[in-house]
């Protein structure tokens, strides 16, 4: 831990392959500390028959230069360490370390043809968001900046709308049909991209009353009735509009016999269907959503009665509003009680 101005500076550690951003740290933390120079140039050597105030120079430069290599020699493990232990000024040890891991010009060459490659094959993936697909694509030309390719920002800034997915189409014609390529910056482009992203999450957290179809089939319909407790058997029923049709549905009783004043409790069903219990239907306005499962309910207020229609013209009786919640994606919201 180096301490300047009060301030603690946690020195980066080079580990081998992370050399290109700890040159980026290092670099910054030697500017801050006054000591690039030395690192940069080296010690001037001390001419014949030096003045007092060149003596005094050299003196300060060769303590600034040691302050340089025990920073060098804090900043990387114990096997880097034996590379650079025989390192005479920080210069010196720096350079070593620059030829390890930058390379000489052949080694240079290679690793330009695979960062170039990589850079030519980035594609945006499904998923993934902008900013993600930015730091990578930064990533990548910023090493290609550092080893002497001088790619152009309208480079970048073309190479990212063409490997966009889909979902930014629109937004790519839109760029490229109003703006001038070479006045926009990979920071502008962002913040366009970004904002059309937000608007595509709105339109992925569309309400959830969407996520319910409307079921008008006669086959999948059912309705149930409950006895309330107090003594009167509610009933749901559809009536049919010719009694010479046929029957769509079969009406089952508790007793065949039982007077019609007693209390009863049936359901209609179909009989080609199995009983669905997580089923909802829709008024004929498709204002409602309804539902025979008490089961859904948080809560139920039974105060609220109404007789509805369906699609196909069916009558059933409404016993009760209340709330229910719902799992969408993997966010369970709740839809509050409303009835028209």
């Amino acid at each position: 831990m180096n301490q300047a101005q009060g301030i603690q500076t946690q020195i980066p550690k080079l580990t081998g392959q992370n050399y290109y951003h700890w040159h980026i740290q290092i670099k910054v933390l030697f500017e801050s500390q006054e000591l690039w120079n030395i690192i940069d140039e080296g010690i001037k050597e001390l001419g014949t028959n030096p003045t007092e105030e060149a003596t005094a120079t050299h003196r300060e430069s060769v303590k600034k230069d040691k302050r340089a290599l025990h920073i060098i020699y804090q900043s990387v493990n114990d096997t880097i360490f034996e590379r650079i232990a025989l390192a005479k000024t920080s210069k010196e040890a720096w350079d070593i370390l620059h030829k390890s891991y930058r390379g000489e010009t052949r080694v240079k060459t290679i690793k330009l043809q695979s960062l170039r490659c990589e850079f030519d094959a980035l594609n945006m993936k499904e998923g993934e968001s902008i900013e993600e697909y930015f730091n990578r694509t930064i990533s990548i030309v910023n090493q290609l900046r550092m080893n002497e390719d001088n790619i152009s920002e309208q480079q970048v800034v073309e190479k990212i709308l063409r490997s966009l997915t889909r979902n930014f189409e629109s937004v790519v014609i839109t760029i490229e049909e109003t703006k001038n390529l070479g006045d926009v910056s990979t920071e502008e482009l962002m913040g366009i991209l970004q904002s059309h992203e937000l608007r595509l999450k709105r339109y992925d957290d569309a309400p959830i009353e969407h996520a319910f179809q409307v079921q008008n089939s006669i086959q999948d319909r059912y309705t149930q009735t409950r006895n309330d407790g107090a003594g009167r058997g509610r009933t749901k029923f559809c009536k049919r509009k010719d009694e010479s049709e046929k029957p769509d549905n079969a009406l089952i009783h508790k007793d065949d016999d039982i007077d019609e004043h007693e209390d009863t409790m049936f359901m209609i069903f179909n009989v080609e269907e199995a009983v669905k219990e997580d089923c909802w239907y829709l008024d004929s306005g498709c204002s409602n959503h309804m539902t025979g499962n008490r089961d859904l309910f948080i809560n139920l207020d039974e105060s609220l009665k109404k007789e509805v229609r369906t699609g196909d013209d069916k009558r059933l009786e409404v016993i009760g509003s209340g709330e229910v919640s719902v799992s969408i994606k993997g966010r369970t919201r709740k839809i509050p009680k409303y009835f028209t």
